[in-house]
C-alpha cells in the first residue's frame, strides 16, 4: 500500500472511531455517492482529494507530500436551524477527532483540517439538506517515488 494510500485509509479509519460515539451516528464513507436518503445522524465522505505540492528531499531521495482530502459532510431536519445545529456539531466532532492524533496514528506527520464551505443541497422527493466541504491536509513524506 502506498503513503497516500495509507494515510487517506488513516484518516477515514480516524473519522470513523471519532463519530462512532454520536447518537445517532453518521454513516462515514470513503469515496462514495450520496445516498438517495441521509440517515439520521449525517453523512460524512471521505473524498481523496489532490496532492498540492511534492518537494524532493536528497540523500538519500524521498518526497516530502502536502496531500489535501475533503470531508463532504451533508445533514438533513426539518428547519435550517436544525441542519445547521447538527452541521455544526459533525464538524466540531470532526475537528476534534483529527486534532486529538494529528499524526492519524503515524500515518502522517500532520494532519490540518481547514474552514469549510457551506452550501444548500436539494434532494428530488426529500427534505432540504445543507453540506459542508472542509478540507484535510495531510503531510507525509515517502522514500523513492512521489507516487509511493
Amino acid at each position: 500500500m502506498s503513503t497516500r494510500e495509507s494515510a487517506l485509509a488513516a484518516l477515514h479509519a480516524t473519522l470513523a472511531a471519532g463519530l462512532a460515539s454520536r447518537n445517532p451516528a453518521p454513516l462515514v464513507l470513503r469515496s462514495e455517492t450520496v445516498p438517495q436518503r441521509l440517515p439520521p445522524g449525517g453523512l460524512v465522505v471521505l473524498r481523496d482529494g489532490d496532492t498540492v505540492e511534492e518537494t524532493a528531499i536528497l540523500s538519500p531521495l524521498s518526497w516530502a507530500i502536502e496531500h489535501r482530502a475533503e470531508v463532504e459532510v451533508t445533514v438533513a431536519g426539518a428547519t435550517p436551524a436544525t441542519r445547521t445545529a447538527l452541521l455544526d456539531a459533525l464538524l466540531v466532532a470532526i475537528g476534534n477527532a483529527i486534532t486529538a492524533d494529528r499524526t492519524l496514528g503515524g500515518a502522517v506527520e500532520w494532519a490540518q483540517p481547514g474552514s469549510p464551505e457551506f452550501q444548500d443541497t436539494e434532494f428530488e422527493g426529500a427534505a432540504a439538506a445543507r453540506t459542508a466541504l472542509a478540507p484535510v491536509t495531510l503531510w507525509f513524506t515517502t522514500a523513492g517515488s512521489a507516487l509511493a
